[in-house]
């Protein structure tokens, strides 16, 4: 994908997400966040089935719906104040979404690359935040592990990418796919081990980066068996 078309896209998408945190953190305002939370992956679906043309059709049905579920996923997070079971439904909305881009990555995956290392890493790191937060999970531990299970599968996928698709294309999805986990972690530590000061700031904003980067990640770039 060319540059001056990223650049067309990205002004308007950090609106978004400043409009978002705005709505967020001003209670004046806070009926809008209803709306610019839903926007900001919205905005991204969008841009993307109308630039996905190029792709396999498996690639563009399985991020299409990753970012559908992940939309999903938003909106239902949004009530978790009414109910915890709106949680539950959010977490499962991105389970899906992850499970499909876990189906996006594997099709692209370069069956050479070994990640024992990388996964060595990712189970470091899950050992550490489960220590954080595993004596508040009470009910929610099977859907939480299951989720961190499904979330680092689709990490290692975005690793196992090397080789097989550009640079450029590598890169980003992998950065994409940590930031998820990074802003899924803040997610969780704010909910089940103690709120996080300016907490909504460090999970949106490292949201809204990871599906940026996949987006245009996958978007960029297809991969070498494709040309």
């Amino acid at each position: 994908m060319q540059n001056q078309t990223i650049f067309r896209f990205t002004p308007l998408y950090i609106l978004i997400v400043l409009f978002e945190l705005f709505t967020a953190q001003n209670e004046s305002y806070h009926h809008l966040h209803y709306y610019a939370k839903p926007l900001i992956v919205l905005s991204l679906f969008l841009f993307f089935v109308s630039h996905a043309k190029h792709l396999k059709t498996v690639i563009k049905i399985t991020v299409s719906l990753a970012l559908l579920f992940s939309l999903t996923g938003d909106v239902l997070l949004m009530f978790v104040n009414v109910s915890e079971n709106y949680f539950l439904a959010g977490l499962a909305s991105f389970l899906l979404a992850h499970i499909m881009y876990c189906i996006a990555f594997l099709k692209q995956r370069n069956k050479k690359v070994n990640p024992l290392y990388f996964i060595i890493l990712l189970l470091i790191y899950a050992s550490g935040l489960n220590y954080l937060i595993f004596p508040g999970l009470n009910d929610f531990t099977i859907p939480v592990f299951v989720y961190m299970a499904v979330i680092m599968t689709m990490a290692v996928l975005a690793y196992t990418r090397l080789g097989a698709v550009t640079k450029f294309s590598y890169a980003w999805v992998l950065l994409g796919a940590l930031f998820f986990l990074v802003s899924d972690s803040f997610l969780a530590i704010n909910k089940f081990y103690e709120p996080l000061k300016h907490g909504n700031l460090l999970i949106m904003n490292t949201y809204a980066l990871a599906q940026y980067l996949i987006v245009f990640g996958i978007l960029d770039l297809k991969s070498r068996r494709d040309k």
